[in-house]
Formats: structure tokens, C-alpha cells, sequence
């Protein structure tokens, strides 16, 4: 574990930040995942679109295989060692740290969220091997800025890191605004550094009718997108084959390829240049 600290799971302030009454993006999640780190208005929610709108399920559980393959690729392929992981979300099976570390143990990984359940849930987030380090940030990916001057406490930004942006910028109503955020997030990175990017998209009603329901269940808003939208999120980065695609069909040889091959979410990898382009 390394010495950068979340503030205690007991403490006042991050306790009194969470409210159980209504349901939350982070613990519906978790629900969908099979995790108990939920409670009863979760629950509700989750058990309607278990019934009715059973695509959501399998976006969360494609992400998570999507994830633990674009690690896996880029720390065994592309060499990298540093992940800025934005939006975290509940500590699950195969974390960034654990899937990076296990493929090299030196790697470094910072994750950020702004919500103050994984904050209380932070130091599951924080063990490390002892070759590597992982640290959390209690930001709002709406702070670029304050995201990347803390980062630094553990990330080298003169060598590349991987930005890792996991169904987090669909809670940006605006893609105009999630696109820019995402451009001031990669600015300050090395050339050589990646994106790592999937959203939810609007391939299907029923996909539609989950983000509606989503919505009125009084969580936090998710709004899907296009895969135009999700491609152009990579603006001037060079996408790793296949490009941008349905979660299950990026790079299925690095995994078992699991769930349904039209899921509604599309996502991919993307290259920072290692030379300005003329």
C-alpha cells in the first residue's frame, strides 16, 4: 500500500455524503455486477432492468472483460505502466491495478471518483504490490486540472500513461462538453500515452428505454451515445485495431469472448502520437 491515503471510511464527512434512499449510479452498478455493495432502491432498479431491459446487464458485465483486455494489451503489448483511471466506480473483480499488476508488477494506477461511496470503499482500490503503487483522488472528472496536479503525486507525466475512461463520460449530458474533457484530460499526457474509452450507445430501444428508466429512478443522469459520438471521442489519436467497436468484439484473443455480440456499447483504444502531426 502505498502512502497516499483515502480519507477513512469512518470519516463524518464522506458518511454524511451518502444517501441510501434513492438509488446510485456506483451501487446500481455494482448490483448488475453481482456485488453487495448496494442497497434496496439499487435493488428495485436493478431488478426491473434485469426483467425488462436485460442489454443493460450485459453491458456491465462486457465492460468489465473489455477492461481487463485493454489493460492487458497495453501493459504487455505497448509496454505501459502508469493508468489514470477516472470515474472508478465500486472496487469489483480485475480492477485496473490488478489486472496491470499481475501482468507487471511495477505498474502505477490512480483512480478518481468524486462519489463518496468508493471513496469509503477506497482502500480496497489501494493495495498495491510492492513493486507498484495505486493511490485515489476524490475528484470530479469536471476538474481536469485539479485531476492531473494530484496525479503527478504518483504518476510520471514526462513517460506515458493511459488514460482509462470506463462508461463514466455519458454522466456529461453535453458530448460537446464530455469531448472537451476528455481532450484537456489527454493534453498534458506524453506522446505515446492511450485513451481507453467505452460509453453506452443508443443501438437499440430497449438500450434507449434503460437510459430513460435510468434517468427517472432519480440516480445520478446517464445519456448514451452514437458510435460517431464515441469514435470522435478519440479526435487525433490513432486507434489500435479494430478501432472503435461493440465492447465483445475488441480484441476478443486477449479473453474468453463473453456476452452478446450486439451489445450496446461501443468502445476502444487510441494512441497519443509519439510525433506532432504536420
Amino acid at each position: 500500500m502505498t502512502d497516499n491515503q483515502p480519507a477513512s471510511s469512518e470519516s463524518p464527512r464522506v458518511a454524511d455524503r451518502i444517501d441510501t434512499s434513492v438509488p446510485h449510479s456506483a451501487r446500481f452498478w455494482n448490483y448488475l455486477l453481482g456485488g453487495k455493495d448496494n442497497y434496496e432502491p439499487d435493488r428495485q432498479v436493478g431488478d426491473y432492468i434485469k426483467e425488462h431491459m436485460p442489454g443493460l446487464v450485459d453491458v456491465a458485465r462486457t465492460s468489465r472483460h473489455f477492461l481487463a483486455r485493454a489493460i492487458h494489451y497495453l501493459v504487455v503489448e505497448e509496454g505501459i505502466r502508469q493508468f489514470l483511471d477516472v470515474g472508478t466506480g465500486l472496487p469489483t473483480a480485475d480492477n485496473t491495478h490488478q489486472v496491470a499488476q499481475r501482468a507487471a508488477a511495477d505498474c502505477r494506477i490512480v483512480y478518481v471518483d468524486n462519489d463518496p461511496l468508493v471513496l469509503a470503499h477506497a482502500r480496497a482500490l489501494l493495495t498495491s504490490s510492492p513493486e507498484g503503487a495505486t493511490a485515489y483522488i476524490d475528484a470530479d472528472v469536471r476538474d481536469p486540472v485539479g485531476i492531473i496536479e494530484a496525479a503527478a503525486e504518483t504518476l510520471d507525466f514526462d513517460r506515458p500513461v493511459a488514460l482509462v475512461l470506463m462508461g463514466i463520460m455519458g454522466h456529461i449530458e453535453d458530448f460537446a462538453e464530455a469531448k472537451s474533457l476528455i481532450q484537456r484530460l489527454l493534453a498534458p499526457l506524453a506522446p505515446g500515452s492511450f485513451l481507453v474509452h467505452y460509453d453506452g450507445t443508443n443501438t437499440s430501444e430497449q438500450m434507449v428505454a434503460a437510459e430513460e428508466e435510468y434517468i427517472a429512478s432519480g440516480a445520478v443522469p446517464y445519456y448514451v451515445r452514437s458510435p460517431e459520438q464515441i469514435e470522435a471521442a478519440f479526435e487525433g489519436l490513432e486507434l489500435v485495431a479494430p478501432g472503435v467497436v461493440r465492447l465483445p468484439e475488441w480484441r476478443p484473443e486477449f479473453g474468453e469472448l463473453q456476452g452478446p455480440a450486439g451489445v450496446d456499447a461501443f468502445g476502444g483504444v487510441g494512441r497519443k502520437p509519439r510525433r506532432p502531426r504536420p
